[in-house]
């Protein structure tokens, strides 16, 4: 690869950024009436598909129905609902994830394992398939190259939809990456109540699709929390259609890293939105732990200090309480010496090896009342690091969720 790659991420972009995709969004009165609730993604031509679910072991009935299509071959489109999870709903559940299979892809001239499924919702209740089967004749007739609607009708407690793209240049040709994503509560590192959907007009081969997927999940949808419940119906997929004029990614390499790494800032920047939108959330907080003797010290290290109630309540109320961080990577399963540790919140450095240091409460509850806030931890292990994200814990979140299902 002789050209230079770059790699330039916007927040305007959306599934239908790269060529040969189009998308619609409709009401079809799953949720309330007048709310967009039904999504529909297709490419024109045939797909590499890949995809990374939740790690609960309760895994609703669109999954096992989208694992079983990947499988066999070649997808050209995803079918999504929100307001009905149909999860723990048996064999009519599964029944019904293949009935949307097949319904659109009737109304897409497509066969029903072309077609992923994905649902998001309460869990417990059955589909009410006539509205689902009407609202699936209603997407496929308004497909367009605006993939706006698709992303809005997704949301279920979420404030704002979650969109981007990313594009590399390699010479005089181009490859985009398009992306619209869901997520605000039931929010836990391993996944959560969140589905990513991303497109691109790459030609990858199927096995480094899915190694780049399984590599930028790792990093990002991983490493947030909003709440510590994991989801039974998290997926993160990713459709490759091919229609770059761009060299094929065949193998590791130049082309290979930069669409990984593409890939990767892609997916953060929807992870942090998602931990952004947070439910009842006011703050978007990070989390750096580096000096690790390991990545995976550092990441037990930051997914479970993000994942804190106790911290996370100290951030809503502004408090210093840096103890409960090094609490929390004391019970991580880490590998650190606690009495090498430094602690700083923002730019105000609170405990050195392990111990108090005198700071400024006034400057410290100035940088915790910020909407964006950092939390670094420097366990002087290694020289391993990782970031995690995530919301403070409000009175809010507690309303949104006692009265959900109401």
């Amino acid at each position: 690869m002789k050209d230079t790659i770059t790699v330039t991420f916007q927040e305007t972009g959306n599934v239908t950024s790269p060529s040969g995709f189009q998308a619609s969004g409709v009401a079809a009165a799953i949720k309330k009436p007048g709310r967009l609730d039904m999504a529909l993604i297709y490419s024109e031509k045939p797909c590499n598909a890949a995809a990374v679910y939740t790690t609960n072991k309760v895994q609703a009935a669109p999954l096992t129905v989208t694992r079983e299509h990947i499988a066999a071959g070649a997808l050209r489109a995803v079918v999504i609902n929100a307001g009905n999870a149909n999860a723990c709903t048996g064999e009519q559940g599964l029944e019904n994830a293949r009935t949307m299979a097949t319904k659109a892809g009737i109304a897409l001239g497509l066969k029903a394992q072309e077609v992923a499924v994905s649902s998001t919702g309460v869990i417990g209740q059955q589909m009410p398939m006539e509205r689902i089967v009407a609202g699936i004749e209603k997407l496929s007739q308004s497909l367009s190259n605006e993939g706006y609607q698709a992303a809005e009708a997704i949301m279920t407690t979420d404030l704002v939809p979650k969109t981007g793209k990313v594009e590399l240049s390699i010479g005089e040709q181009k490859i985009t990456i398009g992306a619209m994503a869901k997520g605000s509560g039931m929010i836990h590192p391993n996944m959560a109540t969140m589905l990513a959907f991303y497109t691109t007009d790459a030609k990858i081969s199927k096995p480094l699709l899915e190694k780049a997927m399984k590599k930028a999940t790792k990093v990002s949808y991983n490493m947030i929390s909003v709440d510590g419940d994991t989801s039974t119906n998290d997926m993160a997929l990713i459709l490759a259609n091919g229609t770059s004029l761009a060299p094929a990614i065949e193998a590791e390499g130049p082309l290979y890293d930069a669409f990984e790494k593409g890939l990767i800032e892609l997916s953060v920047h929807l992870a942090k939105a998602i931990a952004r939108d947070g439910e009842g959330a006011t703050k978007l907080v990070g989390v750096h732990v580096k000096g690790a003797k390991t990545e995976e010290d550092a990441q037990k290290a930051a997914r479970t200090v993000i994942s804190s109630s106790l911290f996370k309540s100290a951030i809503f109320g502004a408090d210093a309480n840096w103890g409960r961080i090094l609490c929390a990577i004391g019970y991580s399963g880490a590998d650190f010496d606690p009495s090498t540790v430094d602690i700083y919140l923002g730019d105000i450095q609170t405990a050195r090896d392990g111990e108090a240091l005198d700071f400024s409460e006034e400057k410290a509850v100035s940088i915790l009342s910020q909407r964006e806030v950092t939390i670094t931890a420097d366990l002087k292990n290694g020289q391993a690091e990782a970031r995690a994200w995530g919301c403070d814990l409000t009175y809010e979140y507690v309303k949104i969720n006692a009265d959900y299902r109401t």
